[in-house]
């Protein structure tokens, strides 16, 4: 294969060509690729194509929407999810990214979503998981008369499970799990992650509710609940749980908070069933046995000499509508309860990455209010056009079959959600004429939004991830010989240059700590525009947070990060700023909070750095994809992945390379 070929044909960079090679594109028995990228976006860009063949369109109409898509894709202006990348035309065929499967109060219900969670894994799915219908440890077990060990106990059952089976030999399986802050066993979920060798396949989220933040406030007491029978089974202080979550998320990260009322609210099909759970990381809430498949518009890409290009991004927000739900037409879904519930509510979720990449070409601070106001205007306007496409493929196709009783059914939803909040992009008419649409025609989605953490796509499309500010602006490499090289946000490079600033030693000073915030010679100006994660007060990281939630559809995948130093009280200040603005989670960690941090850019760190151990992923799948290895994250503390040194965190969306 030709890589240089390649590189210049769809101008991606030399990481991006070493992801591809290492985990998406074919291989032939000895290992060998047998497609370059552009094939392998050929591959892609066809195959979802080819569902419109299921809504009565023609061959050659199947042949342009391939070039539409294939021009979207190469043009990284958008991005589908790593499963559709890795096995659309394949023979796996498993596109969806993430999945929510029940856990009943019996054994047998128990392992029977252990090997339903195994398969979904094979396919290259994470999955979410609520325990709170469990029973409490130590509840009378009629038929044997024992004792239940309780949700913790069978969590670690999950895990094992988790272990054994390799992701189609490409990733290692992801989990979320969620216990509602009234089950009777709370305190012992809370604290289950507290040694960092324990449930490493999961990420965990307490389930907090109204009523919990309610006694929070007024400092009293609230009620447990015994879900077999929904009694009360005791008191807790609201203070006292709160502090535990928060203590155990300035020690290590874990747990997460979701608040599970502000989703529900949000439930677009609340006759179908609650929501308890969400995906692994945390950025779609999903009912059980529902899926979703994702996909991200690159917003660097969106701006052209110095202004951004609505139209282009109009344009590309309808072509990833398109592709998305296509997705649902051709996926083959692991499980049959899993395609019945999404082709009944056919949940797709479009979100962004390249947003640090946007501002920082635009020349505005991540820290600033102009910088939430135009993520506001950013995600109104995508919120807006995406559902005016999934209204042009409910004209087409029919509406999703669970419509009747949805938010959507008859009602101004969109008018009375967002009446009164225009970031300025659509006004209230707008959204009032798109529900008289909806009325007359359907909607073809039940959600359209999404914002992930765009791990490994964020890489392949040259972008920063997700909606985060960038990890470092600077970073020091040594390359095979032992010589230096810089590795330099391209972005900063070319303003450095333009501006008469950029210097090989200014450069070397700031790759000690990849941030110009305390180097000297720079202007306050250059710094502001330039900020880095950790330069981002928690303030802000949760306000940006805030900007994105208020138009999409599911939730915001985010790392709220807090330097070494913070205090347990900065923290809970992050979850009740969190609360006060409508998040519907929040995920903090906090600088060197877990042992082994792979990438820390202080220079007093490298000699830690070279002890921590690497453990290979064992690969099972019968097309072998290279040696991947896993090691934690340096920015959330998570199993993260890598492929000859490229770091790839699946829950934060950090990635780098060495």
């Amino acid at each position: 294969m030709a890589e240089s070929t390649c590189m210049e044909e769809l101008s991606l960079s030399e990481n991006a060509i070493k992801v591809l090679e290492k985990r998406y594109l074919k291989r032939d028995k000895e290992g060998n690729c047998t497609e370059t990228p552009a094939d392998m976006f050929r591959r892609v860009a066809s195959t979802i194509a080819s569902g419109d063949l299921k809504f009565g369109k023609t061959q050659s109409d199947v042949d342009k929407l391939t070039e539409r898509f294939y021009k979207a894709i190469t043009n990284c202006y958008f991005m589908p999810n790593s499963p559709t990348l890795m096995n659309a035309g394949r023979e796996l065929g498993q596109l969806a990214a993430c999945f929510v499967l029940p856990v009943e109060d019996s054994l047998e219900g128990i392992f029977e979503t252990v090997k339903n969670t195994a398969l979904i894994h094979k396919s290259g799915g994470g999955t979410g998981f609520s325990f709170s219908r469990l029973r409490p440890k130590n509840s009378v077990v009629r038929s044997t008369m024992g004792v239940s060990s309780g949700p913790v106990s069978f969590m670690e059952v999950f895990n094992a499970a988790t272990e054994a089976v390799k992701q189609g030999g490409t990733r290692r399986g992801a989990n979320m799990g969620i216990l509602r802050v009234d089950h009777p066993d709370i305190l012992d979920f809370i604290e289950c992650k507290s040694d960092n060798n324990k449930l490493n396949n999961f990420n965990i989220s307490v389930a907090v509710t109204d009523k919990f933040m309610e006694a929070l406030k007024a400092g009293t007491d609230y009620e447990l609940i015994n879900p077999q029978n929904g009694t009360v089974a005791g008191k807790l202080s609201a203070k006292k749980v709160f502090d535990m979550i928060v203590d155990g998320a300035w020690r290590n990260g874990e747990p997460g908070i979701v608040f599970i009322d502000k989703m529900n609210a949000d439930n677009p099909t609340p006759l179908v069933g609650p929501i308890e759970s969400t995906n692994p990381c945390g950025e779609v809430p999903l009912l059980a046995y529902e899926a979703c498949n994702l996909g991200s518009i690159n917003l660097g890409k969106m701006v052209e000499n110095g202004s951004i290009n609505w139209d282009l991004l109009a344009e590309t927000t309808r072509t990833a509508i398109r592709f998305l739900d296509n997705v649902i037409a051709v996926n083959n879904y692991p499980l049959p309860q899993i395609s019945e519930m999404v082709q009944n509510n056919r949940k797709i979720g479009l979100g962004v990455m390249g947003w640090a990449d946007m501002l920082m070409k635009l020349g505005i601070s991540y820290a600033s209010k102009e910088g939430t106001a135009l993520a506001g205007q950013i995600m109104e306007f995508i919120d807006y056009e995406s559902k005016c496409e999934s209204i042009e493929l409910s004209k087409e196709r029919g509406r999703f079959n669970n419509f009747v009783g949805s938010i959507y059914d008859g009602k101004d939803f969109l008018y009375n959600k967002y009446k009164g909040k225009s970031a300025g992009k659509i006004s209230d008419d707008q959204w009032k004429e798109l529900d008289e649409q909806i009325k007359k025609y359907g909607i073809r989605n039940a959600t359209t939004t999404c914002i992930a953490p765009t791990g490994t796509i964020s890489m392949i499309a040259g972008a920063s991830g997700g909606v985060e500010p960038l990890f470092g602006l600077v970073f020091s490499r040594l390359i095979m010989d032992g010589t230096e090289m810089l590795e330099i946000n391209p972005i900063f490079k070319d303003y450095m240059i333009e501006n008469g600033l950029y210097s090989e030693d200014l450069m070397k000073k700031i790759a000690k700590t990849g941030s110009i915030a305390h180097v000297d010679g720079v202007s306050e100006e250059v710094k502001h525009i330039f900020a880095t994660a950790h330069d981002v007060s928690p303030y802000w990281h949760v306000k940006m947070q805030a900007a994105f939630q208020l138009h999409t559809d599911n939730a915001v995948s985010k790392t709220v990060n807090f330097e070494e130093h913070a205090t347990r009280k900065d923290i809970e200040e992050a979850y009740i700023l969190a609360y006060e603005n409508n998040l519907k989670g929040i995920t903090v960690y906090r600088n060197n909070s877990r042992q082994f941090q792979p990438m820390n850019l202080d220079d007093k760190k490298k000699s830690e750095e070279a002890k921590v151990e690497e453990t290979v992923v064992e690969e099972v799948s019968e097309e072998p994809t290279g040696e991947i290895k896993t090691v934690k994250c340096p920015e959330c503390g998570n199993e993260i992945q890598m492929a000859e040194g490229c770091f790839i965190c699946l829950k934060c969306g950090y990635s780098g390379c060495s």
